[in-house]
Parts: C-alpha cells; structure tokens; sequence
C-alpha cells in the first residue's frame, strides 16, 4: 500500500489504531462506546488518505508555489487535526470518569 509505504503520518495513526484497538476491546465499556472508540480511530485514517489524495494532486499539477495549493494543502491538514481531536474528545470522554462527570 503506497500510503503506509511513503506517508509516515498515516504509518503513525496506523499504529495509534492497531495499538488503542485492543485496548477499546478491554476496557469495561458498552460495546457501542468500544465502536465508537474504535470508529474514531479509523476515521482519523480515512481523513489522512483524503489529505494525502489532495496532496498528491496538487504535486502532481505543480510543485511550484501557489497560494490555493497552499490553501487546499493546510485545509487537508486541518481536517486530520480536527478528525484526531474527535478521537481524543472521544477517549477521553469515555475511559475517564471525571471528564464525563464535567
């Protein structure tokens, strides 16, 4: 797989996953929580590849600098980084008691 072969950010979520899954497995949740958990991390791949997809199609028109290859670059950015905080929102919603309790 190209992504797991040249994109270390997706090898580094793809450990996150394969690690914090049997984790999700153990914990002494609802079995919707443990989806949930599991969805969340899965979703922060499926963000990843779509910024790279756009990445490699701006690369592929020019690797000249352009300001809305910029834009469509930092938005690919910002949407992993959104997708990863909604993953820890979400761990951290549903393995700490106290958070929940806010």
């Amino acid at each position: 797989m190209y992504a797991f072969k040249e994109e270390s950010a997706f090898r580094q979520e793809l450990t996150l996953l394969v690690l914090l899954t049997p984790v999700a497995f153990f914990l002494p949740i609802s079995p919707l929580e443990k989806c949930a958990l599991i969805a969340s991390l899965i979703m922060v791949l499926v963000v990843e590849l779509l910024n790279s997809s756009v990445e490699a199609a701006i690369d592929r028109i020019s690797f000249d600098h352009h300001d809305l290859s910029k834009r469509a670059k930092d938005f690919g950015s910002a949407a992993v980084m959104l997708a990863l905080l909604i993953a820890a929102l979400l761990w951290i919603t549903i393995c700490t008691p106290i958070v929940m309790d806010w």
